[in-house]
């Protein structure tokens, strides 16, 4: 049985001088939003009871129950704690891999991650396996586990160049020929989404329900690494891909297991211009369900509270479930990194989630593992469960009452 959750009270970041990041019409927005949050009780106790249902409006009107119910669990749980994520955690870590049941995560605390976030770079090429090396079966498999588990999956796409046929790193321009209605590459780069809308359809549970996913299509749009980032499109034709994407899986393909996550790159401290960044090319709020970040800030806590004070009232004005989509630190970490730098910054927000990058080695490990410095201040943030694991979380694929999906 799932653990009942206590519900947080208004983060105590939220003092007038924060307000300075947004817009008068924000400003206003969100005392009237902290206003009503603030009936919450303190304790473990519920919230008091709202006079209506909270309406919820979601990408996909056709989504299957179990992605509405986890698109309104994403917004609920903002309200217990953020869940702890971690990528590629069930397929290797720090000195093994594909060891069945094993996480670095679980080998120090006991538990799983409550995200698993995954890459399907190679799908668009008929590979056997993605970019990490993980062939597309046992991905399949280890998103079927995690699902099973009560956990959630968080997809991304490093797609290769469809015009260079270089990887997601040549950042040669290819959107305007996608773009281009009937031309060549415009038929290639469908046939590559019909190769993901086949793996999305291919997640099923053991009745031979869909798995539900948050897929994160062209993360990190705001850098210039990328073929669909900053330097290589122009701002509508990045609005473009991504509507194209969205559409052409959800009403051409039929494909209704997805929610659908923007995710730009916030390192650094951006003053005035945060919520700016935040919706740097902003598809449109019918075309995104969760509002994310890819925060790589270090140890900068400074820039890391402004982005998450910003993630916040995003959040609240949109009406749409936010987190942080991938952040940490490769190496060297301090010995109370996780509490100084992830805990503490995170658990004063409404945050959904906060999702480390992989561990390859002990050079590459953005999570913890065991004989890394921070591994016993990790196990002691787990104790305090200001983090959301995998056996912390509610039943997620269930509607709560509370909540409707327009």
């Amino acid at each position: 049985m799932k653990n009942k959750q206590t519900y947080r009270t208004t983060p105590s970041h939220f003092s007038p001088s924060h307000f300075s990041l947004f817009t008068p019409s924000l400003f206003t927005l969100s005392l009237l939003t902290i206003s009503i949050i603030s009936c919450e009780k303190k304790g473990n106790t519920d919230p008091e009871p709202e006079p209506t249902k909270t309406v919820l409006s979601i990408v996909d009107k056709n989504a299957t129950a179990a992605t509405k119910a986890l698109y309104a669990n994403l917004w609920q749980t903002q309200k217990i704690a953020p869940m702890f994520g971690h990528h590629d955690y069930s397929a290797y870590g720090v000195g093994w891999r594909d060891i069945a049941g094993k996480s670095d995560v679980k080998t120090l605390c006991g538990d799983n991650p409550a995200v698993l976030s995954v890459d399907i770079a190679g799908i668009e090429r008929d590979s056997a396996e993605n970019g990490t090396k993980i062939p597309f079966e046992k991905l399949r498999v280890l998103i079927k586990e995690c699902h099973a588990r009560g956990g959630i999956t968080m997809i991304c796409w490093h797609q290769w160049n469809p015009v260079t046929g270089g990887n997601a790193w040549d950042n040669s321009k290819a959107v305007d020929k996608i773009l281009t209605n009937g031309g060549e590459i415009n038929i290639k780069y469908k046939v590559w989404l019909d190769n993901v809308a086949r793996f999305m359809t291919s997640l099923k549970d053991d009745k031979g329900e869909l798995i539900p996913v948050i897929f994160r299509p062209l993360h990190e749009h705001t850098q210039t690494w990328s073929w669909w980032g900053s330097s290589a499109t122009t701002d509508q034709e990045f609005i473009d891909l991504w509507r194209m994407i969205v559409t052409y899986l959800r009403d051409t393909k039929q494909v209704h297991n997805i929610l659908y996550a923007i995710s730009p790159q916030m390192d650094g401290n951006y003053g005035t211009a945060t919520l700016e960044r935040l919706q740097f090319r902003w598809p449109g709020d019918n075309y995104v369900d969760f509002i994310g970040m890819d925060c790589y800030h270090g140890t900068n806590t400074t820039a890391f509270k402004s982005n998450l004070a910003a993630l916040t009232q995003l959040s609240f004005r949109l009406k749409k479930p936010a987190g942080v989509t991938e952040t940490g630190i490769p190496s060297g970490r301090s010995s109370d990194y996780w509490s100084t730098q992830i805990e503490s910054p995170v658990k004063e927000t409404y945050c959904s989630m906060v999702v480390m990058w992989r561990n390859e080695s002990t050079s590459h490990a953005y999570g913890p593992y065991p004989g890394d410095a921070s591994a016993s201040d990790f196990i002691n943030v787990h104790s305090r469960k200001s983090l959301l694991f995998e056996k912390d979380l509610p039943a997620m694929y269930t509607m709560p009452d509370n909540i409707t999906i327009n």
